[in-house]
């Protein structure tokens, strides 16, 4: 007989893991998280925080959002990507990154209440995971999930105390696998999964020191070291990433994953250090080092029965384009709201099959995505006459050639300033961070098309209502205070919102009648003069694509599940109609 019992149990304490468990403690739902080590990342390995993401800790709280930017290095600071001979060499071209271009910054500035930070995993996953366990969650470390058992009623999993040795079992209504890479709830329930595992072998070397003398300048997180002769996979390139502006870093060293790994000692990392650094006197403090794998997965299918499974477990990819934690995380926000919509008894079990027909694209995009990324170096070796050999003096020589006059070296020069432009797809893919618009149950359109993007949409964000898109942001107005407030946050917090404007007042009668019918919680907003809230600006009714007799139903996740562009004949009908279907009732 179990020994524990709780509603949620949720194996791993990483960024999946522990946004899980906060928003499910927020929403009141009893769970516990169990992790197989002594405490928390002790890595910096995710970093990149988009706006997204921090949309989702805004959620949760501006207070946990506030402290994340407390920690985070800022967007200004996240810089220009350095391409370099070393950071005391020659630089080769920069571009600028993660919504540095004035008209990037505008894009991001108009799309979200939040900002892009650089959050390393070491100050993220402490925040979640506080936050979870402030708010309920019982936390436990040095636990390893074993196996699990699920029958019609729950889950009992089989559980390791790895300090006394002892076996224990937990009852569960639902099971979380967010273990990572290696899942073994992924394995447990015969997760599909597409693509290849170990497809290159990566170290990451940790270390302090004072390079602010070589950085401060020319501000980046990442700096692309190109070295003829530089044994990093046979293409001559390593990566110094900032940490701690500016003297914590992680270097990305590459090696033949049919080889051994090497041996990462301290005079290894410092030999490697001087040698990206182009110091052959620096000395380093040696924090850390570990051996990685580069991934090409993705589960088809994120689920089975009353197990899921989500963040790395679900999609393994390399760290390119920086989705790792961001997709984790957005994977918990879609997650947790059914969950607790169905341990509420507010929705039927139906609600959960929604998690992997939304999700599971996205593991699948952003994997696709990642591992491109890595391709589209190519060109930028090309340019260089990096390609083709190990010839370290030829090399050189054609690295020397883009300085020549001339027509070779004008057109060198050209290729070189396109294929390092051309890392936007990598470094500035805004689109990709914030396009994902879902297609389930759980979304009702009532044949409305989904409209087309007018720009690229790996690099664009395009804001609609269509049902299954993120709620657009735009700042309205207290109509007391006159302080701006985003849509977002008239949003989410594990309820269901409408928003409508003058006219649409019946759709606010309508929700309280369901609200009692369905014992469920429904926010109900009128942007308009005079209203609580004011669209002083005009920007609500560019973007809402409704009348103001119209409604837009939002999820607690922040997705569309439905509008209407004009008031209904029977508000109630068609609010209940469409509330009944995405709740499976």
């Amino acid at each position: 007989m179990a020994e524990i019992s709780t509603d949620v149990l949720i194996i791993g304490t990483g960024p999946a893991g522990s946004a899980t468990a906060a928003l499910l403690a927020t929403y009141g739902i009893e769970n516990m998280v169990v992790n197989r080590y002594r405490w928390l990342a002790n890595t910096p390995r995710a970093h990149i925080t988009n706006q997204r993401t921090m949309e989702v800790l805004r959620d949760l709280g501006h207070d946990v959002e506030a402290e994340a930017y407390m920690h985070a290095t800022e967007q200004d600071l996240m810089g220009e990507n350095v391409f370099c001979e070393s950071l005391a060499g020659e630089e080769i071209g920069r571009m600028k990154s993660w919504g540095k271009h004035p008209l990037s910054r505008a894009e991001h500035m108009l799309s979200s209440p939040s900002l892009m930070n650089d959050l390393p995993q070491t100050f993220m996953e402490p925040l979640l995971y506080s936050t979870a366990c402030k708010r309920g969650t019982q936390g436990r470390m040095s636990t390893e999930y074993l196996s699990h058992l699920q029958d019609a009623d729950g889950v009992t999993t089989t559980l390791r105390d790895r300090l006394s040795g002892r076996e224990f079992q937990v009852r569960s209504k639902y099971l979380v696998g967010a273990d990572g890479g290696n899942s073994l709830v992924a394995e447990h329930i015969d997760a599909p999964i597409e693509g290849k595992m170990g497809v290159g072998g990566s170290m990451n070397i940790l270390f302090k020191a004072d390079l602010s003398k070589y950085v401060a300048h020319r501000p980046s997180v990442l700096y692309w070291v190109m070295q003829p002769g530089a044994d990093v996979g046979g293409i001559g390139m390593g990566l110094v990433r900032m940490i701690r502006p500016w003297n914590e870093w992680l270097i990305v060293w590459g090696y033949d994953i049919n080889e051994p790994a090497p041996v990462v000692d301290e005079e290894f990392a410092t030999n490697v250090a001087r040698q990206l650094v182009g110091d052959p006197e620096l000395e380093i403090e040696l924090t850390s080092a570990n051996i990685w794998t580069v991934n090409d997965a993705y589960a088809t299918h994120m689920q089975k029965g009353r197990v899921f499974i989500m963040g790395d477990a679900a999609h393994r990819h390399p760290p390119s384009n920086g989705l790792g934690s961001n997709t984790s995380i957005q994977d918990s926000f879609n997650l947790a709201w059914k969950l607790a919509a169905v341990l509420k008894g507010q929705a039927g079990t139906q609600l959960l099959d929604t998690y992997s027909v939304e999700r599971a694209p996205v593991a699948k995009q952003i994997v696709t995505r990642a591992n491109k990324s890595i391709g589209e170096f190519g060109p930028i070796f090309e340019a260089l006459g990096m390609t083709g050999g190990d010839d370290v003096e030829k090399i050189k020589a054609s690295m020397d050639a883009r300085t020549d006059p001339g027509d070779a070296g004008e057109k060198q020069r050209e290729a070189l300033r396109q294929a390092i432009a051309f890392k936007k797809y990598e470094f500035d893919a805004h689109g990709v961070e914030m396009n994902q618009r879902y297609r389930s149950d759980a979304i009702v359109t009532d044949g409305q098309m989904e409209p087309a993007f007018d720009l690229d949409a790996e690099l664009h964000y395009q804001p609609t209502t269509w049902p299954g898109a993120r709620l657009p942001h735009v700042w309205v107005f207290d109509h007391d205070s006159g302080a701006q407030v985003s849509t977002l946050d008239l949003c989410g917090q594990g309820r269901f919102t409408i928003l409508s404007g003058i006219g649409g007042e019946p759709w606010g009668d309508a929700a309280r009648e369901v609200e009692s019918e369905l014992g469920i919680e429904i926010k109900t907003h009128v942007i308009g003069p005079r209203q609580n809230y004011v669209d002083h600006v005009g920007d609500w009714a560019r973007v809402s694509e409704i009348s103001d007799t119209g409604c837009i139903l939002v999820r607690p996740d922040q997705h569309v599940a439905w509008r209407i562009e004009e008031l209904a004949a029977d508000p109630k009908g068609e609010l209940a109609r469409v509330l009944k279907s995405i709740l499976a009732r």
